[in-house]
């Protein structure tokens, strides 16, 4: 007769090698080295913190056991090929710390392939990155190249004269094109650009826009502006409707026909508080879209000036893989919203 004690022990240890040998493999796996290239732009969000974030986020790296070949964005870069050879070479991490333009700047390069995009937000808006559920913690943020989600989203490709621009966020024509360098300066400190903004608001003229959407149905209509967008939120955290989705397989077309400028610019100032419900916009949902305007209107891609006159937008589905965050936080909470309402309602 065995005593009881051994005989637990002895039916333990079986269980108890299979425990430490999952364990052993648990931890191969996770230490397993990540070969990465990363585009680190220093000139993105506060330069002077530039070092030190370089710093915090290749220690990070180190920790996750990411092997990054670095490369910093100069004004000459072209990070299009950069990111192409790095594929090249058997790379399939491509990790972009900047803003929301660096990022443009590598989607046409990463489009169809099998590399994944990683995000560390180090800009001024990180407006992708919020969309996505990408925390700004430069640690958060680094841990998610190796435990976020890969996440497929659609694409958008504008068409203007010559330019061939892919985008994330969205395609605006008319006064948004006109307004948004401007307010981009301002959001980086320049505060005398106040006054061209708003000359150039109270100066704007409608145009006779002709579209045709998905080849079929044809539409004419008088606007000042018109947006097209693949992003919920868009530029600083600007939100034009809870129904856009970037995993749809369709553009979300917004015309503001019934919106008088004064109209517009309340209409985001409230955007900004969750509130987006507005009768005078008329939303589509769209694979393709082609636009006339008469006269030219300028053409503005994720705060690229592409030009004046004719667009053709297309969607392309599932075109690029991103690691996102384990949720989509590009929504704002309810008690943030019903606090917001609060305010506005007095």
């Amino acid at each position: 007769m065995v005593p009881d004690g051994l005989a637990d022990r002895g039916d333990k240890e079986p269980e108890s090698e299979i425990k430490v040998s999952i364990t052993r493999k648990l931890k191969t796996t996770f230490h397993r080295p990540l070969r990465a290239k990363l585009i680190f732009n220093a000139g993105s969000g506060k330069p002077e913190e530039s070092p030190q974030q370089l710093a915090s986020i290749l220690s990070e790296m180190q920790n996750h056991q990411i092997l990054p070949e670095v490369y910093t964005v100069r004004p000459d870069s072209q990070l299009e090929t950069v990111v192409r050879n790095a594929i090249k070479t058997g790379i399939k991490l491509i990790v972009v710390a900047g803003g929301d333009g660096t990022i443009d700047s590598v989607v046409g390069a990463m489009v169809g392939s099998d590399a994944i995009l990683g995000i560390v937000p180090t800009g001024t808006r990180n407006n992708v990155a919020f969309n996505l559920g990408i925390p700004e913690d430069i640690a958060q943020s680094v841990a998610l190249l190796r435990h976020g989600h890969p996440l497929k989203i659609d694409v958008g490709k504008v068409h203007c004269g010559h330019s061939r621009h892919w985008f994330l966020e969205a395609t605006a024509l008319g006064l948004l094109s006109d307004l948004y360098p401007l307010a981009d300066e301002i959001q980086h400190g320049k505060l005398t650009m106040i006054g061209e903004l708003l000359s150039t608001l109270v100066s704007a003229t409608p145009a006779r826009l002709r579209m045709t959407l998905d080849k079929h149905k044809h539409l004419d209509a008088t606007e000042h502006m018109l947006l097209i967008s693949n992003m919920s939120f868009l530029g600083p955290h600007f939100q034009i409707s809870p129904k856009v989705s970037f995993k749809d397989g369709y553009l979300d077309l917004f015309t503001f026909s019934d919106m008088s400028k004064v109209n517009t610019i309340s209409y985001a100032m409230l955007a900004q508080l969750g509130l987006v419900e507005n009768s005078g916009i008329t939303h589509y949902r769209v694979k393709h879209v082609k636009i006339r305007s008469i006269p030219h209107m300028p053409i503005l891609a994720d705060g690229v000036m592409l030009g004046q006159g004719s667009l053709s937008v297309q969607i392309h589905p599932r075109a690029l893989t991103i690691m996102a965050g384990p949720s989509l936080t590009g929504r704002k909470s309810r008690s943030k919203l019903n606090a917001s309402k609060r305010a506005v309602n007095g």
